[in-house]
């Protein structure tokens, strides 16, 4: 374990600032909005702002307020802050980002479940946090050898627990690490304590369903999974493109988003307008400063294509086209409704063992940062109920 602190260059900042003086800009769709992409004087007042407003400095000391350390596993140098809270009988929680976000999704969420005392909450809910960057992510990448799809993340990941000393411990994640956390959980039951999850991996519908299902789930149940069905569809018409190329070609999409801070900041910005609760503008549903801090931790480590590899790795991998292997861990699931799938209740208990399922009314894809309160809460209620069914 090597202790870590952000320091970057003066010239990696003065290099990105002379890029973005120099943007070639594109012609754009009259009247267009969101419909082909990422709207160009949308784009243009984002990058003034990066350009002249943004203070990286001022986001680097936040960040290095974090104590955060590397680490080599299986190859590969893993980045992780790791926050032990001042309540000394504090559950250690793990919690895992995606793509295209970083461990500064969990700005807001660490303070409240390291130290709820501080914040209004409970003690007893405190939680011991260790927040890894997955390999190929940030200052977790690039990864220097192919082969790192999520299993083999969530091995590297059981480990750094390991090698912290941490013998049980609680898990949570969305997108990415929904998958890792669930898949932690599933094969290392004698370990975790609980699943918290914000999405849950194939627990949408993704076949049209048919009349003799449909006429056996009540009408909640059935008009949720037709919403889903209809969200899948949309979806796989409008929305998957990215998937497509990072599953095939991560390294040519690399060369542009490495050599373009703009085309880099377009490539992640609409992912946090279409995926958030955000009817306009991504800054609808998240801070702008932590939507641009996220987006320096993929420029300034070169990592576009690193962290679009894991992507190509699921896709070429002998197992992803298999159905779900079943967890018999305890499993919660948050529900936020404008993220990328409508979950359905019966599809996600045929494979997981779902003991507390919260459907909230706003936030999405990015739950820490759109509801970190919200998040925050049903973390704590997760893991309390789980402490109630201990035996004295």
């Amino acid at each position: 374990m090597h202790p870590f602190q952000i320091d970057i260059p003066q010239r990696d900042l003065d290099d990105l600032y002379e890029r973005l003086d120099r943007a070639r800009w594109p012609d754009q769709m009259p009247g267009a909005g969101w419909e082909y992409g990422i709207p160009r004087d949308y784009l243009m007042e984002l990058v003034r702002y990066w350009r002249h407003e943004y203070d990286w400095r001022t986001a680097e000391a936040r960040l290095n307020e974090w104590p955060q350390f590397t680490t080599t596993i299986d190859g590969a140098d893993i980045h992780f802050a790791h926050i032990r809270s001042p309540e000394p009988g504090a559950t250690p929680l793990l919690v895992t980002h995606g793509w295209p976000g970083s461990i500064v999704e969990f700005t807001e969420i660490a303070g409240p479940l390291t130290d709820p005392r501080a914040h209004g909450g409970d003690p007893s809910d405190a939680f011991h946090l260790v927040m890894p960057s997955i390999p190929g992510f940030g200052f977790s990448g690039p990864t220097r050898e192919p082969g790192w799809e999520f299993r083999r993340v969530t091995a590297a990941f059981a480990e750094l627990m390991r090698r912290l000393g941490y013998q049980r411990y609680g898990v949570q994640g969305g997108d990415w690490g929904s998958l890792i956390s669930r898949e932690l959980g599933r094969t290392r039951s004698d370990q975790i304590i609980g699943v918290h999850l914000n999405l849950l991996p194939r627990s949408a519908v993704t076949e049209e369903p048919d009349a003799d299902l449909l006429a056996r789930l009540s009408p909640a149940e059935r008009d949720r999974t037709l919403a889903s069905w209809r969200r899948t569809q949309e979806w796989d018409r409008d929305s998957g493109g990215y998937a497509a190329i990072q599953s095939t070609r991560p390294q040519t999409l690399a060369y542009g988003l490495t050599d373009s801070p703009v085309g880099q900041l377009a490539w992640i910005a609409e992912k946090f307008k279409e995926w958030t609760d955000s009817p306009t503008r991504p800054e609808d549903a998240v801070d702008r400063d932590h939507l641009l801090t996220n987006v320096m931790l993929y420029w300034l480590t070169r990592t576009a294509g690193s962290s679009a590899r894991i992507y190509y790795e699921r896709a070429h991998s002998d197992y992803w086209e298999a159905s779900p292997e079943p967890s018999a861990a305890p499993t919660a699931l948050a529900v936020f409704p404008r993220d990328n799938f409508i979950p359905v209740r019966h599809i996600a208990e045929q494979t997981n063992n779902i003991v507390r399922w919260t459907e909230f009314d706003r936030g999405g894809h990015f739950a820490a940062m759109e509801a970190p309160e919200l998040l925050v809460g049903d973390i704590r209620a997760f893991f309390r109920q789980l402490r109630a069914q201990l035996p004295d």
